[in-house]
């Protein structure tokens, strides 16, 4: 009896141990199932070498990018028109061509402007959907309207074609190493990459915050209510950008790039980096020491722009525009003459190595 009664206390305290486990276990596969929207906060990239920095400068084409991305959209685009129709399944058809396993949504919606309703369209194209975390890549692709003057339209070159043609380089020149993104030993990879083109950035009348930024803030919105990953209960789709890069009026020469937001200066501070690695390595085309695109710091949130939705939900921004705006910004002198070939070229190379090293590619 004594033996038996042992026993018995034993078990009893096994099973104590266990039942008073069971809420540790319950607390950590939460703080497991939620812990990878904190990963963005210490993730590290990883630095390419010099050789790995020359493959870059060898595997992008401005030329290319000029021909069959950017010579496209340099027509009147504004939402609505038949341009930004033709802007939207120009964007769609050069990412359709790749390799690499993009899936391409179309966000298109009615919002209420100063000429009644119009229908806007963002387009979301997302290599590996499933993984948790993406680094998003974002610019604008409608053009501003303005009346024609002297049979001349407004394209935007700088605002926003540019940043779009380079985003769609970007695509072209890394689609072998996104390939083997999704080729690796992991089927499901947690980190990807995803690009944003969005319609609607421009005020049709006068900047307020109900004429402007049309497409950003429905997705904004939209990307907070959605849940994510597949099967999530609690984390959304706004939780899943590590980083919002948003590239607008590039391609005048001679631009600054500030540091706009705490959070993600060690971000441009890597962007400073890739520019002085690349500089010295000889790969920049008519780029000076003296003269380097991505400067100090500047903490303000004070130019509007596509950024804005994410940032007021807590996401990451990374904001790459010109300080102070080009010359030529909502000018009809905003097209192709004006645009300087060599600093896009180089912009395209350091974004690019960005990419690459975020992703760890």
């Amino acid at each position: 009896m004594a033996g038996g009664g042992d026993w018995s206390v034993m078990d009893t305290f096994h099973l104590l141990l266990l039942v008073a486990a069971l809420p540790l276990v319950s607390r950590g596969a939460t703080r497991d199932a939620t812990a990878w929207t904190e990963e963005k906060n210490y993730h590290q990239p990883v630095i390419l070498n010099s050789s790995s920095l020359r493959q870059v400068a060898e595997g992008t084409s401005i030329s290319q990018m000029w021909q069959n991305d950017l010579r496209p959209l340099l027509i009147e685009r504004y939402p609505g028109s038949p341009g930004s129709y033709a802007a939207r399944q120009h964007i769609m058809k050069r990412i359709q061509r790749l390799q690499a396993d993009w899936v391409l949504e179309v966000d298109t919606f009615l919002s209420q402007t100063p000429y009644g309703y119009r229908s806007f369209s963002n387009i979301i194209s997302t290599h590996n959907p499933t993984a948790k975390r993406h680094l998003v890549l974002a610019c604008h692709y409608d053009s501003k309207y303005f009346p024609h003057w002297d049979n001349k339209v407004f394209v935007g070159a700088t605002d926003s074609a540019v940043p779009c043609a380079m985003m769609l380089e970007l695509a072209r020149a890394l689609d072998k190493q996104l390939l083997t993104l999704k080729n690796v030993s992991d089927s499901k990879p947690d980190l990807s990459l995803q690009l944003i083109f969005f319609d609607g950035e421009e005020a049709f009348l006068h900047w307020s915050p109900q004429d402007s930024l049309y497409g950003s803030r429905h997705l904004a919105s939209k990307m907070a209510s959605t849940l994510h990953p597949p099967g999530a209960t609690r984390t959304n789709k706004l939780q899943g950008i590590d980083l919002l890069v948003l590239l607008d009026l590039i391609g005048a020469p001679n631009p600054t790039f500030l540091s706009f937001f705490p959070n993600s200066a060690r971000w441009f501070n890597r962007l400073q980096a890739i520019e002085r690695e690349l500089h010295e390595l000889r790969l920049l085309k008519h780029h000076s020491q003296e003269r380097l695109y991505f400067r100090g710091n500047h903490y303000s949130s004070g130019i509007q722009d596509d950024h804005i939705p994410f940032l007021r939900r807590g996401v990451p921004v990374l904001h790459l525009i010109p300080s102070p705006f080009p010359e030529v910004w909502h000018t009809m002198e905003d097209n192709e003459e004006n645009l300087d070939e060599p600093t896009i070229d180089n912009l395209n190379k350091i974004l690019q190595v960005f990419v690459l090293e975020y992703l760890h590619l």
